[in-house]
């Protein structure tokens, strides 16, 4: 039997002001957060000939990382930019793209949607030193065909998506739906999907030895005639087997260099690839569309997007940042070049916008509605520049 590779995908999220406001209230839950981040490429430095990681850092936490006063703040804890350095090792860590403020892109009006997508590629680009980024991570696992051509249009080559909502347009069977990398397309569009499984997913975020994940491998890929790819996404900063400091209690010390160090004794079929070198190896065939979801979260499996949109509560933040998002951009082609030549409308028209974008944050809707209210703190402050702007 020939290699089965595994493509390892860390999503990387805190939202804005999170790790500043845990360092006054809950320092230690900081920490292990800090931690996490840090024990990333320390974990793989021994490994750097065989491993790859890929990486999904929004845009919140990477303005914390990167601003000068919080990295003085935790120095002694986590050297932030000695972090966000060792992540530009392109032989080891793919960084993908993503929506700036972490929305859950299906949800949230689409007149916003290149805002989302254009800011975390000024700051993904400027801290990463680099133009071009190769995939594309939909946060929450928030996918929906109609993203295809904005994806395209910012460069994006493939874009992650959840098992559960892949449907073969092409004929093929369960193991070249999940293993394989397909075409997706929509208004003239083409994307490489590339498909996470689920089932070995949720064991990767609770906890898992790597015999255990070896035999699945053997046993899902078995009838595979082609090099399967099995991905496998979670958080990589939240939960105890992410965070725990005991290394045996942690995912890098259990299962990813147990994983890594058989692959240097060839004691396992298994090997760790990038995304981009396994496309560029073995390409990406049959056709499919993807049926609009999340990934499946500790409640619910992501069909309907229930987790963000459950209760009323909910529902009608939402409706209001549509109402919002309709107002800034009726406003700012009200307004036309004026913003340009006028300082004061120039800075309420960016104080708008960035509340706008905040409060569309998935973290605002994930908690039920413990985080509603911060939506509607953004909003207002939208609203009143607006206001003024028109002035």
């Amino acid at each position: 039997m020939g290699f089965i590779y595994h493509a390892l995908v860390l999503n990387l999220h805190q939202p804005a002001g999170n790790l500043e406001h845990l360092l006054e209230h809950a320092e230690w839950e900081a920490r292990e957060i800090l931690w996490a981040l840090d024990r990333i490429p320390r974990s793989v430095w021994p490994y750097e000939d065989i491993a790859r990681v890929h990486l999904s850092l929004s845009g919140t936490l990477l303005e914390t990382l990167s601003n000068p006063e919080f990295q003085s703040r935790v120095y002694g804890t986590v050297k932030c930019g000695d972090l966000l350095w060792h992540f530009q090792n392109t032989g080891v860590f793919e960084i993908l793209g993503t929506g700036y403020y972490h929305p859950v892109l299906p949800l949230i009006p689409q007149a916003d949607w290149d805002a989302q997508l254009e800011r975390w590629l000024g700051i993904g680009r400027h801290l990463f030193s680099r133009g071009h980024f190769r995939g594309f991570w939909p946060p929450e696992m928030g996918f929906c065909m109609e993203m295809i051509p904005l994806l395209k249009r910012m460069g994006y080559e493939y874009v992650l998506v959840d098992s559960k909502h892949v449907e073969p347009v092409d004929p093929m069977n369960w193991e070249e739906i999940r293993y394989r990398p397909h075409i997706a397309e929509y208004g003239g569009h083409e994307i490489i999907v590339v498909v996470r499984d689920r089932e070995l997913s949720d064991a990767q975020e609770s906890g898992m030895n790597y015999g255990w994940f070896e035999h699945e491998l053997h046993e899902r890929t078995r009838w595979c005639n082609f090099p399967p790819l099995v991905t496998t996404c979670t958080d990589g900063d939240n939960g105890g087997w992410f965070r725990n400091t005991t290394p045996k209690g942690n995912f890098w010390h259990v299962f990813y260099e147990d994983f890594l160090g058989q692959v240097r004794r060839e004691e396992t079929a298994g090997r760790p690839i990038l995304i981009s070198e396994y496309l560029d190896r073995f390409g990406a065939h049959g056709r499919v569309k993807v049926n609009t979801g999340a990934w499946n979260t500790g409640w619910h499996h992501g069909v309907g997007f229930v987790q963000w949109t459950g209760s009323q509560k909910q529902k009608d933040a939402f409706q209001r940042v549509q109402e919002t998002s309709e107002a800034f951009h009726a406003t700012r082609q009200e307004l036309g070049d004026q913003p340009l030549n006028d300082l004061r409308r120039r800075y309420q028209m960016e104080e708008a916008h960035w509340h706008l974008l905040r409060a569309e944050t998935s973290c605002n809707f994930y908690w039920g509605e413990d985080w509603v209210d911060r939506c509607h703190r953004d909003l207002d402050i939208t609203w009143l520049n607006l206001n003024e702007a028109k002035k």
